[in-house]
């Protein structure tokens, strides 16, 4: 399945499918400008993505440029742990704003 962003209620939005160097690119296209619609605090939740490489947590750092731009906050809850161990390993998980008990 390819991966999607689907829009939920109150600037939820879920991340569906598997974040790999195959499947991103796709999605980063069909994402443009998500954030510009969005409301001001927005949560990209993971807990219905797939497996994830490094293409995942690129997506994740562009999206982070992307609000920051828009002038929105931009956090994510439910990271797989392959996306975790990742971004641990990058030195990028403190950059990443995880929702409270994510």
């Amino acid at each position: 399945m390819s991966p999607r962003l689907v829009a939920g209620e109150g600037g939820r939005f879920r991340l569906e499918g598997d974040l790999t160097m195959a499947s991103v690119p796709g999605l980063w296209r069909d994402s443009r400008g998500f954030l510009d619609r969005a409301p001001q605090a927005v949560v990209v939740d993971l807990a219905a993505a797939g497996r994830c490489d490094s293409a995942a947590l690129a997506l994740l750092v562009e999206w982070l440029r992307a609000a920051r731009r828009a002038g929105r906050e931009l956090r994510f809850a439910h990271l797989p742990a392959d996306l975790l161990a990742i971004a641990r390993v990058c030195g990028l998980l403190d950059l990443l704003p995880l929702e409270d008990g994510a």
